[in-house]
C-alpha cells in the first residue's frame, strides 16, 4: 500500500515540476522543500531507466520519454482522482443501483413522487423499478435480495425484515359506473352483500382485509376471481364483473367504465409501509429512506399518531 502511494507522490512531483517549469515553484506549490522533489523525480528516473528531463541551471525541457510519461501521468492521475470521487460518492449513497418495490395502489400514487424525488437527488444511482408486487412476494424479493426496499402492505412478522409505518389509507369501494350505488355519495359495505367481489390473490394483505371486512359487516364475500395486480382488478370491476375493495390512493388509477365511492361503514383503513432487510442498510438505502421519509411528510402523507390498523394490531408510526 505504502509503496503505491509513494508512485502516485512520484508522478503528482513530476507533473508539478512539468506545469511550472521550475523544482523551486514546483516546491513551493506542493508546500514541501525543494530537495524533496529533485530526489524523487530522479528516483523516478532510476526506476523507470530513462531520463525524464533535461535540466540546466536556468530551466528544465522533457525529454521524448518525458513528454510520453507526462501525458500518461496526466490520464493516471485523473483517474486515480475519480476513482476516489466515485468512493465518497459510494460512501455517501450517490452512486450505485436499488431496486425498488411498490405494492399496486402505491404504483399509481407514491412511486412516481418517490422515484422523481429520488432521481432528482440522485441521478447517478440504477434503479430499477417493480411495481405491483403483492406483501408476499416483496418480502420473498427482500429475503433473497433482488429487492433493496419495498414499498408494502403490513402485517409482515418474518425476522430479518424491518418494516416502517408511512401511513394508513381508509378503503374505497371500487364500482362500475352503471351500478346502482354508484351515484351514492358513500356507501355501506352491508349493501354490497349479495355483490360478486373482485378480489386480490390469497395469500395477501388486501385478500386478508377484504375477509375481515365484510365480516365486520355481517357477511362472508362471494368473490367471482383473484388477481394479482391492482390495475387488472379495477379493469375487471369497469367490465361488470363485479365490485372490488381498494385502498384510496387507488383514486390514481384513471379507467374508463369504473368509479370510486368512500366506504361509510365499517370503518376500515390498510397500512403502508416501507420494509427493507435489517442486515442490508447501507449508504444507498439509508439515503433512499431518508428521501422517501421527506417527500411523504412534505406531502403530509405519513401519520402523525400511532393507530389501529384493520386486524386490531397497534402499530407505530416512524
Amino acid at each position: 500500500m505504502s509503496d503505491w502511494g509513494m508512485e502516485l507522490r512520484h508522478l503528482k512531483y513530476f507533473v508539478t515540476v512539468v506545469d511550472e517549469g521550475s523544482f523551486t515553484r514546483a516546491a513551493e506549490r506542493l508546500s514541501i522543500a525543494q530537495s524533496p522533489v529533485s530526489h524523487q523525480i530522479r528516483k523516478l528516473e532510476r526506476e523507470l531507466g530513462v531520463r525524464l528531463l533535461e535540466r540546466t541551471t536556468r530551466s528544465i525541457a522533457l525529454t521524448e520519454a518525458g513528454r510520453v510519461f507526462y501525458d500518461r501521468c496526466l490520464a493516471l492521475l485523473a483517474a486515480t482522482e475519480d476513482a476516489m470521487e466515485s468512493a465518497r460518492k459510494a460512501d455517501r449513497g450517490e452512486v450505485g443501483s436499488l431496486s425498488l418495490g411498490f405494492t399496486g395502489s402505491a404504483t399509481y400514487d407514491l412511486m412516481p413522487n418517490l422515484v422523481r424525488a429520488y432521481h432528482d437527488r440522485n441521478p447517478l444511482v440504477e434503479l430499477t423499478l417493480r411495481s405491483e408486487m403483492l406483501t408476499p412476494a416483496q418480502v420473498a424479493a427482500l429475503l433473497d435480495g433482488t429487492l433493496s426496499v419495498g414499498l408494502l402492505r403490513p402485517p409482515v412478522n418474518t425476522p430479518g425484515i424491518v418494516v416502517e409505518l408511512l401511513r394508513h389509507e381508509p378503503l374505497l369501494v371500487v364500482l362500475p359506473v352503471q351500478h346502482p350505488l354508484a351515484v351514492a355519495t358513500t356507501i355501506d359495505l352491508h349493501d354490497l352483500a349479495e355483490e360478486a367481489f373482485i378480489g386480490h390473490c390469497s395469500p395477501s394483505t388486501m385478500h386478508d382485509i377484504l375477509l375481515t371486512a365484510c365480516e365486520q359487516a355481517g357477511f362472508v364475500p362471494i368473490v367471482r376471481q383473484q388477481v394479482a395486480e391492482t390495475a387488472t382488478l379495477v379493469a375487471l370491476v369497469a367490465a361488470g364483473l363485479g365490485v372490488a375493495l381498494a385502498p384510496e390512493s387507488v383514486r390514481h388509477l384513471r379507467m374508463n367504465g369504473v368509479t370510486y365511492r368512500p366506504l361509510r361503514s365499517p370503518a376500515v383503513s390498510v397500512p403502508l409501509a416501507l420494509a427493507y432487510r435489517d442486515d442490508a442498510i447501507g449508504p444507498l438505502i439509508r439515503r433512499y429512506l431518508d428521501t422517501a421519509r421527506t417527500v411523504l411528510l412534505s406531502k403530509k402523507l405519513l401519520d402523525t399518531a400511532p393507530e389501529h390498523d384493520v386486524f386490531g394490531q397497534y402499530i407505530d408510526t416512524i
